[in-house]
């Protein structure tokens, strides 16, 4: 298997490669911390701002992120965000996320990166604050905001 380090990208889904993003699932538990990546793509074909790609792992497919970029308030927010449940503790998760970092970092109107997670006791929290992300203090609904300057 490729290292996490090495070979991982964000890539454009298309016609040959969609099936594959469908196909991965989170692992058992996680079901209720993130949306469906069919449910997620249905999404984006109905809402400009989304801009979303499949993390791969050299030719594998191992994950799909989400981000919906609205460039004139700036706002930059992560939507979704998942790792196959086969291909999680492998560092796949981080560098996918630092490499969303350096894609919003590299847009010249992005201030932040925001992300809402939700406010459960197995939520991701502590994952995304080893990133360099901090929680607002904000709440949405069940979900509370983190974000990270650019």
């Amino acid at each position: 298997m490729t290292e996490p380090s090495k070979d991982l990208s964000l890539r454009e889904i298309t016609k040959e490669t969609v099936k594959s993003i469908l196909a991965l699932k989170v692992a058992e538990g996680q079901e209720d911390l993130v949306g469906d990546n069919g449910n997620s793509l249905a999404q984006a074909l109905f809402d400009e701002k989304a801009w979303y790609r499949g993390i791969y792992a050299g030719e594998d497919p191992v994950g799909f992120a989400m981000l919906s970029i609205d460039r004139e308030k700036p706002e930059f927010y992560l939507w979704r965000f998942m790792i196959d449940a086969a291909q999680q503790g492998k560092g796949y998760g981080k560098r996918a996320i630092e490499l969303i970092i350096k894609e919003v970092s590299s847009q010249p109107e992005a201030k932040e990166l925001t992300l809402h997670v939700m406010d459960l006791p197995h939520s991701a929290v502590s994952f995304y604050e080893a990133l360099g992300f901090k929680l607002t203090g904000e709440k949405d609904d069940d979900e509370l905001v983190m974000s990270l300057p650019v």
